[in-house]
């Protein structure tokens, strides 16, 4: 996708974090923008202060959990913009603890959001966006799934989040293959971002009620949730850092997109152990103190 100036963006989790930064920069390369997000308070105060920098911009809240929540914002998106051509399935929330701890609640809340939300985001945006080039022969779009180095890797006391991350790596790479078997001018890029200083360790501030767990944080759930802060507080490369490289990859139609390439030797590593037949490599092989963290967690526990 080369040309940004005049087209439609939807976004969805552009309350914050990823989704707010990559709502900043397509609005400076002149895009119309389609924003949702579940914090409402959030998502208007993006919505004031990129309508106040010239955006043309509509926004509603979404969960993204839900199709119909979905389908509703793509109808908003082509009464006011009357076509999409980048989307970011991009809302997510995060859940830790050793797998067996996890509640049948954390199960439905994150695989709601991050895996049903970007299928959601697929079944709804592809055939607009297929319509949308049917009509204009000059047409470009182009779809990015939010999925983590957790869709590659499998770090412990993650169980949850890796599962839904690894399921839209393969959804993505699933969609890709598919728009190339029909010719469609419109292609798919997956984001395996690693820890970047966002909101998402914020996430259970808007998990839904009836989704909510009875009983406090275990130990084990306690330590991921404060490795995860520390790793995600810590980051190096910022939420603007990770906008900029996604939309160049999008201008250059990569489809995988890395915050942390480096890391990519653990996934050699991963694959290697795969194709040899052997355990699961270390996801954290390379930085042994965030293993050292969990450990200690669990023994205050």
């Amino acid at each position: 996708m080369k040309q940004f100036e005049g087209r439609v963006a939807v976004i969805t989790g552009a309350a914050s974090g990823l989704g707010r930064e990559f709502a900043n920069t397509a609005a400076s390369l002149g895009m119309k923008l389609v924003l949702a997000d579940v914090d409402a308070r959030g998502l208007e105060r993006a919505t004031d202060e990129l309508q106040a920098g010239g955006a043309e911009v509509i926004s509603m809240v979404v969960d993204v959990s839900k199709r119909e929540h979905v389908e509703e914002l793509a109808d908003a998106a082509m009464i006011r913009f009357h076509g999409v051509h980048l989307v970011f399935n991009n809302a997510g929330v995060a859940a830790g603890g050793l797998i067996w701890e996890n509640s049948e609640a954390d199960w439905e809340w994150v695989l709601g959001v991050n895996l049903w939300g970007v299928i959601h985001g697929v079944r709804v945006f592809t055939p607009i966006m297929l319509e949308c080039a049917r009509r204009d022969p000059h047409y470009e779009g182009h779809i990015v799934n939010t999925a983590s180095m957790a869709g590659l890797l499998n770090p412990p006391a993650m169980g949850v989040y890796n599962v839904s991350k690894h399921a839209v790596v393969s959804l993505s790479e699933t969609l890709y293959h598919d728009l190339r078997l029909v010719d469609a001018p419109v292609q798919a890029s997956v984001l395996c971002p690693y820890f970047v200083p966002t909101g998402i360790t914020q996430s259970e501030a808007h998990r839904p009620h009836d989704l909510e767990n009875d009983d406090g944080p275990t130990a084990s759930q306690q330590a991921a949730h404060t490795l995860v802060s520390k790793a995600v507080e810590s980051g190096k490369v910022s939420a603007a850092d990770v906008a900029r490289i996604t939309f160049e990859a999008v201008r250059e139609g990569r489809f995988y997109i890395y915050s942390h390439p480096q890391l990519l030797r653990g996934v050699a590593e991963r694959m290697d152990a795969i194709v040899q037949g052997q355990p699961p490599a270390d996801a954290y092989a390379a930085t042994p103190q965030l293993t050292q963290v969990l450990k200690a967690g669990l023994k205050k526990g």
